[in-house]
Order: structure tokens, then C-alpha cells, then sequence
């Protein structure tokens, strides 16, 4: 069983390793919303709508989707980017959208993204059974976000009420950049005491995610049918027929595995699996940097 002391110990006291790391993974990293929390990824997608639309701005549901992962004012700066809000905003105001503008527009985002979140705060099926058994193995669970933290402070006190408490919750607003940055995956490394960082598994729904991860030099894994790119709920989900379902999957799976995800999963529900076979693949020495995806894995 692992702990932070053990971690110390690898590196302090002059024992410098000098071997690849063969032990087991010591901490999961999970995302929250699409992932952890809020099937769908519905609740920051909605925010972003209505306070586009209070101003007279009409923005699509694809147009917001496609930011998501990144923290709320760079995915507020990338859709002011987006040449169809600059038509709007032209016709509007008589001018382009300006820094200004974006500063003013995240002023109003902020605040009705922290009333909204903890609305959408219910465990992903699969998430406490998951966080359950990884810790009793004596791994710990970390978290990020690109939630800020005035956005965490309303929403981890609902998802404790409802059974998720990672040990860590890292903000884009805790560090110096969000993603695709590894910076909060490295805080929670420090948080969490863990060492090295390939003994690390990051797990998101988005493709920042992965490039989050993979940029920290860990494990990563990218979930396909919770997440923002699939953008739909459990039962809008099952309503689909299993040809339409399966055809979405199929495009987000290509997405994920071009992005450089190791392994690519349905739900949190189907990532112990995961678990056990980086755990065989660390033994036999291989490390994130080097590991291609393992389609077995997939659907």
C-alpha cells in the first residue's frame, strides 16, 4: 500500500533513481464535470448561452462545446474569436469585440457559472464505486478542472453531500495556466505527495484533458459517452439507436486516440480496467512517454 512517505523516500536520502519505474500507479487524476460530475457536461455549456444571450449574442451549443476543458476565460476569449459572435458583436456594437469586452463579458460569466454548478453536481454512475476501489488499493484520487474557484467552492460541497470527495481538488486559477498546461496536474502531485509522475493516471472527457496529461508526463485516458464531446445526457443517450450511438462513439474514439490518449473508455465506470493493465505495462517497464494507445481497450 502506497503513501506519501514512501514517495519521499525515492527521491531524498541519496536515493536518486537511476532505473525506470516498474511499481504501480499511485493516484488518479479525474476531471470533474463530464467526467466525475454532470453526465453530459450540460451545466457550464448553458451558462455560457444564456450570458451570451442576455447581450444579444446567440452562440451555439456546438460553437461553446468545442472550448470546453479550458479554463472559463480562455474559453470566453476563444469565442470571442469565433468569426460568428464578431459578425454579431459588429453589427451590434459598430465594432469588433475588444479585451475590454471579453473582461466585462467573464465579469457576468463568473458569477452565474458559481450559482449554476451546484445544480449539476450529481456523481456520474460508476464514480463512487471506482474512487472505492482505487482506494482500497491504497491509491489516491486527485482532481482539476477548468472551473475556478469561487466555481469549486459551490460545487464540491454538493458532490460530498451526494458520496464524491477527492483528495485534492485543483483549480485552473490555482496555478499559473490551465490546459492544455500540465500545471495542475503537477500540483496535485505535490498535494498528494506523489512521485514520479508516471506512477500517474490523468482521466478527462475532453481533449485538453488528454493534452494535460500527456504534457505532464503521465498515463491518460480519455471517456467518451459522459463527456462534453458526446454533449448529451444519460437518457437523451439511451434514446439513441444503437447505429447513431455507436457512430458518435466511433468519431469521439478517433478524436481521443489522434489527441494521443493511452487508452480511450466509455465511463469512469469502465476505467479499473485501465488501472490494471498500466500496472502490467509499468512492470514490464514501459512508460507513458513511450506507450501507444491499446485499442483493446477501446469498445
Amino acid at each position: 500500500m502506497h503513501n506519501a512517505s514512501a514517495s519521499r523516500e525515492e527521491a531524498v536520502g541519496g536515493n536518486i533513481r537511476r532505473t525506470r519505474y516498474s511499481g504501480k500507479l499511485k493516484a488518479v487524476i479525474l476531471d470533474w464535470a463530464g467526467t466525475a460530475v454532470d453526465y453530459g457536461c450540460m451545466g457550464p455549456a448553458s451558462v455560457f448561452i444564456d450570458v451570451f444571450k442576455k447581450i444579444g449574442i446567440d452562440v451555439t451549443l456546438s460553437e461553446v462545446r468545442q472550448f470546453m476543458g479550458l479554463t472559463k476565460k480562455e474559453h470566453a476569449l476563444r469565442l470571442f474569436q469565433l468569426p460568428g459572435i464578431i459578425g454579431q458583436w459588429e453589427n451590434k456594437f459598430k465594432q469588433k469585440p475588444n479585451k475590454e469586452d471579453v473582461n466585462l463579458f467573464y465579469k457576468d460569466l463568473e458569477p452565474a457559472m458559481v450559482r449554476a454548478v451546484s445544480n449539476y453536481s450529481d456523481p456520474i454512475p460508476g464514480v463512487l464505486d471506482f474512487v472505492q476501489k482505487i482506494r482500497s488499493t491504497g491509491m489516491k484520487i486527485g482532481s482539476s478542472t477548468g472551473y475556478s474557484r469561487p466555481m469549486m467552492d459551490a460545487l464540491v460541497p454538493e458532490a460530498k453531500k451526494k458520496g464524491y470527495v477527492p483528495d485534492c481538488v485543483v483549480c485552473a486559477s490555482d496555478v499559473p495556466a490551465g490546459r492544455p498546461f500540465p500545471f495542475m496536474c503537477y500540483k496535485n502531485a505535490i498535494d498528494l505527495e506523489i512521485y514520479p509522475l508516471e506512477a500517474m493516471l490523468k482521466i478527462g472527457d475532453t481533449v485538453s484533458d488528454i493534452q494535460e496529461g500527456l504534457n505532464a508526463g503521465m498515463w491518460t485516458a480519455g471517456v467518451v459517452q459522459t463527456g462534453n464531446e458526446m454533449g448529451l445526457t444519460e437518457k437523451e443517450i439511451n434514446r439513441l439507436s444503437k447505429i447513431h450511438r455507436d457512430h458518435l462513439i466511433s468519431d469521439i474514439q478517433t478524436k481521443f486516440k489522434a489527441a494521443g490518449a493511452h487508452y480511450v473508455v466509455d465511463g469512469i465506470w469502465d476505467s479499473y480496467r485501465v488501472v490494471e493493465d498500466i500496472n502490467h505495462r509499468l512492470a514490464r517497464g514501459e512508460h507513458p512517454g513511450a506507450a501507444c494507445l491499446h485499442d483493446h481497450l477501446t469498445r
